[in-house]
């Protein structure tokens, strides 16, 4: 196969993961091929077994044009969801459905130098376990916190190796293809791709947990800015409180808003009296905290509810100055904290009446992301296809009836 038609294979293999379902005429649009030349290639591509005929689309009163779709085990990819404390592999078909159960474990990446051996042996791990061929991974998608080069490789804040690159170390250990972005703009593709942003031209996309991140969506695409470091959100300064933030500046928005806060703010309160139905939280099982501080306020205790309440204004008001900035039509609240659902709504919604000129936020709309904690293992592995035209894949398709 010569490497102009490989490129035009993966172009196709791309654009059908993340439609779902195309017409052989949508298909030569998207890859910019003449009909005939796109009707052979997938007419190729059913015959080694890699797309099927999946049914006819809507009619709009001629004859009904026939939808393909990949099959769903032609390829696999590994996705990886890091924040600072723990880290969630799984590895994702075709259809975007996981086949294994999510890995979940603790990795914390402040100051640990240890950090970065032990996640490449955790995803080997993992791959090994699932009993698929090597030469079946479309690749690694890896979404994780910090100062992140998409384009270099590399992570500036935490997992720098002692040479060379993030991404050329892991690939070198595990011989598949790596990319890597932050994990607030990997939550951003996700939506982009298969949930609420999906559409829309300039969305918002929050990403509420240890810190408060933000992927931008402008024009329909995602934004990166010049060097990929776009949507800093959590270290807007907003507040003279004189507290200490993960940057090494004070008063950023995440001093106020992060889930760590939101736990700290509540074993404060407990310890002054509050009463609750919460008991004193340990802030090194975050996870657990955190969890039992959404069950509370769900069963609709007052202090939980006040805590998420003031945390989600002080959210607002970082989103009132991206709507004078950015004017989105749509901010959608995603990643971990969403799960606190609609309780975050009415004060960010509040502090937008008080911090925002009306008539710019009168058509933004605030919304709910139904991928919620998902959404970062979905946008890891959109990555790694997003990227795959451009990958050094090029693995012959596989013969119908081989063994994966």
């Amino acid at each position: 196969m010569t490497e102009k038609n490989q490129l035009y294979r993966k172009k196709i293999v791309k654009h059908l993961y993340f439609s779902n379902m195309l017409s052989c005429a949508d298909l030569s649009d998207k890859i910019n091929k003449s009909l005939p030349v796109t009707t052979k290639m997938l007419g190729k591509l059913i015959e080694e077994g890699w797309v099927t005929e999946t049914g006819f689309a809507a009619s709009t009163g001629g004859r009904r044009a026939v939808m393909y779709s990949l099959k769903p085990d032609v390829l696999y990819v590994v996705s990886v969801a890091m924040d600072q404390l723990i880290t969630r592999i799984a590895i994702l078909n075709m259809q975007n459905v996981q086949v294994t159960a999510t890995e979940i474990f603790e990795l914390p990446l402040t100051r640990n130098p240890q950090a970065l051996v032990m996640l490449t042996e955790k995803i080997e791990e993992v791959i090994n376990k699932s009993g698929i061929a090597k030469n079946k991974f479309a690749g690694i998608g890896i979404g994780m916190p910090g100062f992140v080069d998409a384009l270099q490789g590399q992570n500036y804040t935490f997992l720098e190796p002692e040479q060379g690159s993030l991404t050329q170390y892991i690939s070198s250990k595990l011989k598949l293809p790596v990319f890597i972005d932050n994990d607030s703009r990997l939550i951003a593709l996700a939506e982009l791709m298969f949930g609420a942003a999906r559409g829309k031209k300039n969305a918002m996309v929050i990403n509420v947990g240890w810190g408060v991140g933000l992927g931008m969506i402008l024009n329909g695409e995602l934004f990166r800015g010049h060097n990929g470091f776009a949507g800093e959100f959590s270290h807007i300064p907003l507040f003279l409180n004189n507290k200490l933030c993960s940057c090494g500046k004070s008063g950023c928005l995440e001093t106020e808003t992060s889930l760590l806060v939101v736990i700290e703010k509540a074993n404060k309160g407990l310890k002054e009296g509050k009463i609750s139905l919460l008991t004193e939280l340990s802030v090194d099982r975050a996870e657990q905290a955190f969890q039992e501080i959404i069950r509370a306020a769900g069963k609709g205790d007052k202090f939980a509810v006040e805590i998420l309440s003031e945390s989600g204004y002080n959210i607002g008001r970082g989103v009132a100055i991206l709507i004078h900035l950015l004017n989105p039509e749509l901010v959608i609240l995603s990643g971990r904290g969403s799960s606190a659902g609609r309780i975050w709504q009415a004060p960010i919604q509040q502090a937008l009446n008080e911090h925002c000129i009306p008539r710019l936020a009168l058509n933004t709309e605030i919304g709910i992301s139904s991928l919620g904690y998902q959404a970062e293992i979905t946008g890891a592995a959109a990555l790694v296809m997003e990227n795959f035209e451009k990958s050094e894949w090029k693995k012959e398709p596989a013969q119908p009836g081989a063994v994966a």
